[in-house]
């Protein structure tokens, strides 16, 4: 008789749990290994902020916390893979850094603008790690490219509302990070909005441009000349990209979707 191993790690391993059971304990493996690296990052950089720094810290684990529901009911879109994947934990690793700048929003941490300049760097550059990574392993996913998007969406967002508090840029930088939530709840008036876009590398190459600009906005480095300059410039990318996107949806509103496309990934 065939016994079910009493160890969920081993039962993994061996492949004896089933793939949906082998992918959400994978998923949560990573999710507390990330957790760990994560608590430690948070902890040091609480050491470093003025009083209220335990705040801080709370803040970063809970929002990092918090992302734990969205992923868990999406990874369904990452089968028929049942392993979380290398590239998934590079975004996961990103998606935990955000979660540490997100913490300093209402924090006193201009003295320490060189650190936050220094994990959005990272943050940034594990971008393309990601997407390598899966592409490497062949591990691509509905679930990976909709995880690596709502971490950068979250990551300009974040960014915007930093410069926006530093004083480094007006408070119209924050439809740098607004846009594409604004973009999603037209879509609920708008159904053409929500139609599936052609793939674009215009996009992808804009995200890389707006990170770049709004990192140079909270960068301590930086004359506000310039500072103002990259705001301007990071706006303006993403209102170009967006209505561009839009001017195609509307174009095409009257086309019917395509054969077994259910959603935009």
């Amino acid at each position: 008789m065939n016994e079910t191993p009493d160890d969920p790690m081993s039962a993994m391993l061996n492949g004896s749990l089933p793939g949906a059971r082998r992918l959400a304990l994978s998923a949560t493996l990573n999710f507390v290994a990330v957790g760990a690296a994560l608590l430690l990052g948070a902890a040091a950089l609480a050491e470093l902020m003025p009083a209220g720094g335990n705040l801080y810290f709370y803040k970063a684990m809970g929002g990092y916390l918090v992302l734990l529901l969205p992923l868990l009911a999406c990874l369904p879109l990452h089968r028929p893979h049942t392993r979380f994947g290398s590239a998934n934990t590079v975004t996961l690793v990103r998606a935990a850094m955000v979660c540490l700048l997100a913490s300093l929003y209402g924090e006193q941490w201009g003295h320490h603008a060189l650190i936050v300049t220094a994990v959005a760097i990272f943050a940034l550059t594990l971008d393309g790690v990601d997407g390598w990574l899966a592409r490497l392993r062949r591990t691509e996913s509905r679930f990976g490219a909709r995880f690596d998007m709502e971490t950068d969406a979250v990551l300009v967002l974040v960014l915007s509302l930093l410069a926006w508090e530093s004083g480094r840029a007006g408070g119209w930088i924050l439809a740098a990070g607004l846009m594409r939530y604004v973009f999603v709840a037209a879509a609920k008036a708008w159904p053409w909005l929500d139609a599936p876009l052609p793939p674009s590398r215009r996009r992808k190459t804009i995200c890389v441009l707006q990170l770049i600009a709004l990192i140079a906005c909270v960068a301590p480095i930086l004359p506000d000349s310039m500072r103002t300059t990259a705001a301007v410039a990071a706006v303006a990318m993403v209102s170009w990209s967006f209505a561009v996107d839009i001017a195609w949806l509307f174009g095409h509103r009257h086309l019917p979707p395509p054969a077994g496309d259910d959603a935009a990934a």
